[in-house]
């Protein structure tokens, strides 16, 4: 069966209530099966409860923040696809983030502009169409 856009279901991970309401309200529209969660223990629970196919996440969050989170959920699914969204990312934020053989890893800098999150997430996903 070929996944479609509307299969595609996206745990985010984002500390700050509006901004995770306008994005799991953007990403929606846009044909995604969105989840969000408060912080990163938030988002380890639910991808515990349930499967999904991208992370999008803070790096600065409460309790545990975005790089903990990637390595724990990238320590279960190595190939999972991740978008940091960080206004303030670390200057070797990749390679203290990414390991050989992973799957993409891409950064973008708040405030995030949706559109341009719609087209990272279809660029990460996309090529599992073609699998």
């Amino acid at each position: 069966m070929i996944e479609t856009a509307e299969d595609w279901r996206v745990l985010v991970a984002e500390d700050d209530d509006l901004f995770a309401e306008a994005i799991d309200t953007f990403l929606s529209d846009a044909g995604f099966s969105v989840v969000v969660a408060g912080d990163g223990e938030a988002a380890l629970r639910e991808a515990d409860a349930d499967g999904f196919d991208a992370l999008v996440t803070d790096l600065r969050m409460p309790r545990l923040d975005g790089a903990a989170l990637i390595r724990r959920l990238r320590a279960r699914r190595p190939d999972l696809p991740v978008i940091v969204m960080s206004g303030h990312a670390p200057e070797n934020w990749q390679q203290s983030l990414q390991r050989e053989g992973e799957g993409p890893l891409l950064l973008l800098g708040k405030p995030t502009k949706m559109g341009d999150l719609v087209r990272a997430l279809q660029s990460v996903l996309t090529p599992r169409l073609r699998d």
